[in-house]
């Protein structure tokens, strides 16, 4: 086993790092007196990997999009029964959920942790597939895929991905399709398992007041036997993507009171690991809060003139092969706002970015994060998204403090290209 401290100066934070022999990352950030403690077992497992090749194995395996989704409300089945009770007889919240390019499963509690814990590690090393509750399954996933089929946020998200990406799997609906997952059967599901869901591709991170070596051999004593890594990696299969943008702008039509917009921006550097892949996130923040953040020129404008409300937002989504930057909100009139907006971007790319509005971003980004340490549902959920993209998050704040005006007026150059941009609209359909 393999162990050390990980330390935060600024963050006045530490983690304690396990390693068990069979590969197995465990991480522990204590927080004393904190009545909330927070679990995750998280695999680097999304629904981007539909495509990958086994060690050992020779051949491509490709799998029907929605699969890891589907294996997510899979595992909450067992023999003995729902798991979400085991958990609530405890008096805790239990919760899973599957993004691009991990699952993980997670629960809250203040009482009974090291029980909660040991359900947790249990479960989750225990599929209970058979055909018929894997068919049973496809019934209600279809439910979900139809829901957020309705669902304007949904819609003009995924419309803006679509436009945006011509082959990245991101494009394509965590869930899948109708049509896909009337595709998946049990022994699919059994070979994504038995891939991805071993020790050297999983991780648990634990943050509240507990004891660092019980937390740890709880973990272990629960292990089963059969949890076992395997010799390499797997290797996995993604499609050329192109620089530019499939489509500049997709419009639908739905049962909306105001049009939605989101505007897109393509990142094309991407492949970077580490501190680069960091740098470039924190980079991409920034500019977004910079340019239209409450406090800047453009969004007051916007919203003096009556063209945004308070749902109006940004985020920087990414993770090794891809990234993304996102504006959207409501508008009476969003082609209006798309218009304003490459405007301000023109304006930008020919007087540059503000000094001023760069250094006082950064100090309040600064004093955010640091204050963010107050929840363990932060931590946990940061650390996790983190850990998968290859990047410790006490390296954050450092690299949020060394950041410089140079490296952001660069990064806003490369990134805010309106040629890599897509609009994607719904509008009401009265």
């Amino acid at each position: 086993m393999i162990q050390k401290e990980i330390y935060s100066d600024i963050l006045r934070e530490k983690i304690n790092y396990r390693k068990l022999e069979n590969g197995l990352e465990i991480f522990v950030l204590p927080k004393k007196d904190y009545t909330k403690k927070f679990a995750i077992f998280g695999t680097r497992y999304g629904s981007i990997d539909n495509k990958f090749i086994v060690p050992g194995e020779g051949d491509v395996t490709e799998v029907p999009e929605g699969i890891a989704h589907f294996l997510e409300h899979k595992l909450f089945e067992s023999e003995e029964g729902g798991v979400f009770d085991r958990f609530s007889k405890l008096g805790s919240n239990v919760n899973a959920y599957t993004n691009f390019n991990s699952t993980c499963y997670l629960f809250s509690c203040t009482d009974n942790f090291y029980e909660n814990l040991e359900i947790l590690i249990d479960f989750v090393q225990s599929p209970y597939l058979t055909d018929e509750n894997v068919e049973k399954e496809k019934g209600i996933i279809e439910q979900e895929i139809r829901m957020y089929e309705d669902d304007p946020n949904w819609r003009v998200f995924f419309n803006g991905l679509r436009g945006l990406y011509s082959n990245h799997p991101v494009k394509i609906d965590i869930a899948g399709t109708i049509e896909s997952i009337y595709k998946i059967n049990k022994e699919q599901l059994y070979k994504c398992y038995n891939t991805f869901y071993v020790p050297n591709n999983m991780v648990v991170f634990v943050v509240g007041d507990v004891d660092i070596d019980e937390t740890c051999n709880t973990i272990e004593k629960n292990l089963k036997s059969t949890f076992k890594s395997f010799e390499g990696q797997v290797e996995r299969i993604l499609p050329h993507e192109p620089d530019e943008v499939k489509q500049k702008k997709l419009e639908e039509k739905l049962s909306v009171s105001m049009p939605l917009f989101n505007i897109v921006f393509k990142n094309i550097d991407n492949f970077l690991e580490g501190r680069d892949l960091l740098r470039k996130d924190i980079q991409s923040k920034i500019i977004l809060h910079i340019i239209f953040g409450n406090s800047s020129k453009l969004y007051q404008k916007l919203y003096n003139d009556g063209l945004i409300n308070e749902n109006f937002e940004t985020e920087y989504t990414f993770d090794i092969s891809y990234g993304h930057s996102i504006i959207g909100g409501e508008s009476k009139d969003p082609d209006r706002v798309y218009e304003i907006i490459c405007e301000e971007i023109k304006n930008i790319r020919n007087k540059g970015l503000n000094q001023e509005d760069f250094e006082r971003i950064k100090r309040k980004s600064i004093g955010q994060h640091i204050s963010s340490y107050n929840s363990v549902e932060f931590i946990a959920n940061t650390f996790i998204s983190y850990y998968f993209k290859g990047i410790n998050l006490f390296d954050y704040i450092t690299e949020l403090n060394n950041l410089d005006f140079e490296s952001v007026s660069r990064r806003f150059n490369e990134h805010f290209d309106l040629s890599k941009s897509v609009l994607s609209l719904i509008k009401p359909n009265k």
